[in-house]
């Protein structure tokens, strides 16, 4: 029988990508949306309404996944966007709506499957972070900060859940031109009068030309299969162009502030 996979944030980007992919290699796919699914309508995997900050609507389309196919062997948690602005500039209501979305909704969804597979033994578990969880960006700290919190998490997850079969595997991707791009949102204070207007402008321009520049999807989506395919992934893999995957070893490598520097030369700050 096909591996069934749950996949959030299907319906664009990233998710889509790998939703498609899967789906074309015989895969079992179910991909969530928080739009309804008669609005996405035309995809050859099946689209099911789920908002990850909600409790009921994740419980109800996990529970749903289940009766139709009778398991979930991967979840490939994906669901999120994109804050910008200073940390001045960014509200303790804009950043709980960050974390509500990128780290607590994932949280929920792993939550939601896990008893299922601790019952069967098996499991894979595939969490969507980022370079950005790596490396702090400019002006992206709400978004970094829900990253490094997928970070930690996942490494802590894939200890306990080892003696129940279940695997936990960190994606990292960098930038991939999707519509991520577009659908990022801006801090209020930052659209403002804000003495960070300038440095905010420059290195916001860079991050969206370094997107819309960035890679093909499919690179995501085919990683994602090999480590399905896999018998015993690795905890990170990082995925994106050769600079971006160059700057997470030189992190590792270079004293701080010579690694400062060059993120400060980057994004112009």
């Amino acid at each position: 029988m096909p591996e069934v996979v749950l996949i959030t944030g299907a319906s664009s980007g990233l998710g889509r990508a790998a939703a498609r992919h899967l789906a074309d290699r015989g895969y079992q796919v179910y991909g969530t949306s928080r739009r309804p699914p008669q609005e996405l309508a035309g995809e050859s995997f099946p689209l099911l309404q789920m908002d990850v900050t909600d409790e009921d609507s994740v419980r109800r389309a996990v529970a749903e996944v289940i009766e139709r196919a009778g398991r979930i062997d991967v979840l490939l948690n994906n669901a999120g966007f994109g804050l910008a602005g200073a940390v001045e500039d960014t509200s303790i209501e804009e950043a709980r709506r960050q974390f509500e979305t990128n780290f607590f909704g994932l949280l929920r969804v792993t939550r939601a499957v896990l008893p299922s597979m601790r019952e069967r033994r098996a499991g894979l578990i595939v969490n969507t972070s980022s370079i950005g969880g790596l490396i702090g960006v400019p002006f992206t700290s709400m978004y970094a900060a829900t990253k490094f919190a997928i970070e930690g998490l996942s490494e802590v997850l894939r200890l306990e859940l080892r003696p129940w079969g279940i695997r936990v595997v960190l994606v990292e991707p960098g930038d991939f031109s999707t519509a991520f791009t577009s659908r990022r949102v801006q801090t209020a204070a930052s659209q403002g009068d804000s003495p960070y207007a300038g440095a905010f402008a420059r290195s916001l321009a860079i991050i969206e030309r370094d997107e819309t520049q960035g890679s093909d999807p499919q690179l995501f989506a085919r990683l994602i299969e090999r480590i399905i395919r896999s018998r015993s992934p690795r905890l990170r893999y990082v995925v994106g162009s050769f600079d971006q995957r160059l700057a997470v070893l030189l992190k590792r490598l270079l004293p701080d502030k010579w690694f400062e520097a060059i993120i400060r030369g980057h994004y112009k700050v």
